[in-house]
This record gives structure tokens, sequence and C-alpha cells, in this order.
């Protein structure tokens, strides 16, 4: 208790008197919950760090940013796989067993599938009308349906094949252009390659012009405060406050982002209605020309712009993380980099580029992109889950308040001492597997959760094969068509993260080299 009151007063005055006052109004209203009856007090909660009245841990989180690796020092001190940090009024129950992660997501999924109710996550779709951020209900069954059936089935990833091989193919000339502009060696920046957008003339090279860095930023600022454990969270009388800043700066990014997208999307939405448009080219087409049982448009203006802000906020992260975390480590361990290269050779050959076809049989390379997944996640706290129910979980051991929220950490459960021999070191071979005819076709799904890629159950991403696809295919293309090494200045490529996050603290700068003949590219 001394440790606490010591903690408390080196907390800003003022934080703390408007933390108290917050709570003042809303307090009767908790006062059920915070004080159980004889009969809920006999439920074991899973261990965690003992709450102050009212305001639980919180005054622990604002002393001790960032939160995810607060979370992970108390997991690490407590020496558990589950723990419970009350935050104001809600539970907050971080996971890093593989175990516990697949009773949630897997037996009892239909009891944690909905979401948490919070202001940013309400600003960036338009009050919850896409199917990342709405609640489990109505709204989400109808845009998840949309995303399924409509955008990343089966049916559309072959219709959006070309699309994808042209971004490919323009990925591998900026490249290959920026090696030409230093005497067949270019220091590349990887992060901005794959982090480039469509918008404006870009630059003459092909890499990335003003607008698109400005938009990319914007998608990474919204990924950032999405779930970043905002006091207005957990106590939203304090929301207009905006205490920790989080407010202002997500209404900026998503302003920016509106900036480009609503002018395209409503040009495009007037084009159908003027007949100028008349078949579907794109994704947002799709969109658009939905309609419902009475051929009414299905989805509405704010449906469509939020599904669209959804769906780039869900692909963007993966595929730049995990080639530029995948080559630092190749470059730091060039046997694995020479054993993926000569992979993609005997799939591939050296007279043509890398085609979606040939992903099914680069187990290699599939299994580096996999260690990836597990090692450096883009971010330890994957998307809350939230529980509408009272329930129990870990063999009836702990008890789950109805409002919980529920957070799967990523890099604790693919870090997991218990679940992976050397869990610090990337080793692609651990996830391949024998059979009489070699290896097995490797995915980067992981139904057993000891490592989350794409998650299960209801909110699991529904664009797996997409989301395999690009990822792979940018990791495969880049490997194939060039010889990558330290810039010369440098010996070994600093692997530490960013403060506070999972991402490479320093940008990726690797000398490239093209292995290729000419005409190939």
């Amino acid at each position: 208790m001394e440790s606490a009151t010591l903690m408390m007063s080196s907390l800003p005055f003022w934080y703390l008197i408007l933390l108290l006052v917050g709570f003042i109004t809303p307090f009767l209203k908790f006062l059920k919950h915070l004080i159980p009856s004889k009969s809920r007090r006999t439920r074991s909660l899973p261990p965690g760090p003992k709450p102050w009245p009212i305001i639980g841990n919180l005054p622990e989180m604002i002393a001790h940013r960032p939160t995810s690796r607060w979370i992970h020092n108390i997991m690490n001190d407590l020496n558990t796989e589950i723990a419970c940090i009350r935050l104001g009024n809600i539970h907050v129950i971080p996971i890093t067993s593989p175990k516990i992660a697949r009773e949630i997501l897997i037996k009892k999924d239909s009891i944690f599938a909905s979401r948490p109710l919070n202001w940013s996550s309400e600003h960036v779709s338009s009050g919850y009308l896409s199917t990342v951020f709405a609640p489990y209900g109505a709204q989400w069954k109808k845009m998840k349906k949309v995303m399924a059936n409509e955008l990343v089935s089966p049916r559309r990833l072959q219709w959006l094949q070309d699309k994808r091989m042209e971004e490919a193919d323009n990925i591998v000339s900026y490249v290959y252009k920026q090696c030409d502009k230093n005497n067949g060696g270019g220091l590349v920046d990887i992060r901005l390659v794959f982090n480039a957008r469509h918008f404006g003339k870009g630059k003459e090279d092909g890499g990335p012009g003003f607008e698109e860095v400005e938009h990319i930023d914007a998608i990474f600022t919204v990924l950032r405060y999405l779930f970043a454990f905002s006091i207005s969270d957990y106590v939203p009388c304090l929301r207009e406050l905006d205490l920790d800043g989080h407010k202002k700066e997500l209404k900026k990014a998503t302003k920016l982002l509106m900036k480009y997208h609503d002018p395209l999307i409503k040009d495009r939405i007037q084009q159908w209605k003027n007949g100028k448009r008349t078949h579907e080219e794109d994704l947002l087409d799709v969109l658009i020309s939905l309609k419902d049982a009475n051929d009414n448009p299905l989805l509405t203006l704010d449906e469509i712009k939020c599904q669209i802000v959804d769906m780039m906020v869900a692909t963007v992260d993966n595929p730049s993380n995990i080639f530029e975390w995948g080559l630092a480590e190749m470059l730091n361990q060039p046997e694995i980099l020479q054993k993926a290269m000569e992979e993609i050779d005997s799939v591939v050959g050296k007279a043509r580029q890398v085609q979606e076809s040939d992903i099914l049989k680069l187990n290699y390379l599939k299994a580096c992109a996999k260690e990836v997944f597990r090692l450096h996640p883009i971010e330890d706290i994957n998307a809350t889950h939230v529980s509408i129910e009272d329930t129990f979980i870990a063999n009836n051991t702990y008890f789950i308040p109805k409002g919980s929220h529920i957070v799967l950490r990523r890099q604790g459960i693919g870090q997991n001492p218990k679940i992976w021999e050397e869990p610090l070191k990337f080793k692609p071979e651990r996830h391949l597997q024998k059979d009489n005819d070699g290896f097995k076709d490797l995915s980067l799904n992981e139904p057993s959760l000891n490592l989350i890629t794409f998650s299960m159950g209801r909110r699991a991403c529904p664009g797996i094969t997409l989301g395999s696809t690009m990822t792979i295919m940018l990791f495969a293309r880049m490997l194939h068509g060039f010889n990558w090494s330290v810039s010369p200045n440098e010996t070994t490529i600093d692997l530490s993260e960013s403060e506070g996050g999972t991402i490479k603290g320093k940008p990726l700068v690797a000398l490239a080299t093209p292995r290729l003949p000419t005409e190939v590219y």
C-alpha cells in the first residue's frame, strides 16, 4: 500500500482531481457492480494488481505508458498466462495461453464475439457501422456477410488477380529503378515502398508522392489509437476532456482519410446513378452496386465509407511488417536468406517473375512469414473481444464478468516459452512438418492459436486467403528479384523494437541489387 501511495503522489495533482470528479456522476450506477453480493464474492477472477476503489488500476495505467508494456510486466511479475486488471468499472483480461485463447475463440466464441463501445471505434466507424468495430448483432452480421460473400470470396479473389499482379509489378519496377539510379545498387526504404497508396500523381520513378505518404501515415495513426487504452474508454464522462490526447490525433487522422476517400466515393456513386458506369471494376463498385431484397441499395453512403476504411486498416499493416522484419532477421542470418532464395529459384527459375500460382510450393518462405507473425506481430494486443454474459474459463477456474474486455497478447502467445523452444530466436524451420511426400503444404492460418495470424471464430479475419496471398506474394517478389545486403556503414541490422511497440524501432534500410535478367523486370 505504501508503494501505491508513493506512485499516486507522483501523478499531476490536476490529473487525479479530474479522475475523481469524473467518477462522482457514475458512482451510483457502478455501485451495484463494485460491491458484489455475497454469492458473487466466491467467484475467483484471474490474478492481477489490487484495484483502487471506484477507479480501479487507472492511476497505474496512466503512470506506466505504454499500456501494452505495463500489462506485459504485470503478467511477468505474476508469472501468469491470464490476468485481470480493472480499469474504472471494466475488467480487462489479458491472455498469453493458447489453450485459453482456443477456449475463448472456439469453444465459447458466442460469448466473446462482441466489441467494446468506445469513442475511437465509434468515431472511425461512424457509429459502429463496419465489420471490424460493430458489436455483436444485426449490423455486424450484415457487414460480415458483405465482406465474406462479396469482397473476399474466392470469386472476388480470382476477379482481382490482375490488379494484384499489376501492383506487384509496380513495386518491383520501383525498386529496380532505385537500383538503376545507383549503378546497380540502391538503398531502399522498405517501409515506404510497402506503405504506398495510389493518391495524387506520385513520383516520376514510381515512388509514393506526398498524398500517398500522408494517406498511409493517417492509416497507421488510426491503427495506433484504435485500441490504445484511452482514459475515456473507461471513464466515458471524461471523454470531452481528451486527457491523453488520443481523441485529437484520431480525429485528425480520420479527417485526412476522408479527404482522400470521400470525393472518390461520392463521384463513383454519381457515376452509377447517371449511367456513366454500368459494370463493376473494383471493390468500391461492388459496395455501391449491392442491392437488398427490394432492389434498393443495400449499403448507405456512411456504410460504404466506413467499410473502405475498415479494409484499409485491416490490410495495410501485415505485408509491410512481415517483409521488413523478415528481411531484417534474414540479413542477420544469411543462411536463412539464402535458403529462401534457393527455394524460390527452384520453383520459379530466373526467366520470369513469381506468380500467385507459385505460392503453394513456397513452404519455406511461408515458414519465414509465419515466424515473423510469431516473433514480431504488428501489435502485441489483438482486437479486443467483449463478453456478453458472465462465464467461467480455464476449466471453470476463473470467473469472467459480463462486459469484460478480453485482449489476446499476440507477442505474448507467440513468445510463450511453455509453447515455443528458444522463443526469441528467428527459426522458420519450427513451422515445417514432413510427411511421406516431403514437407506438408503450409498455411499462414494457425488454428491451434499457438501464434495469432488471422485469429479464429466469428471475429476471425474473413480475408485470410487474400491477406496470405498479398503477404507472401510481396515477400517472394522482393527476395526473388533482388539481392539484399546490409548497408555499407553497418555490419548487422538493429533488431530493437520501437518504444512501447512491436514494430521495428529503426526503419530497415538495405542494399538492393537486381538478380534477374533485365528483360524480366
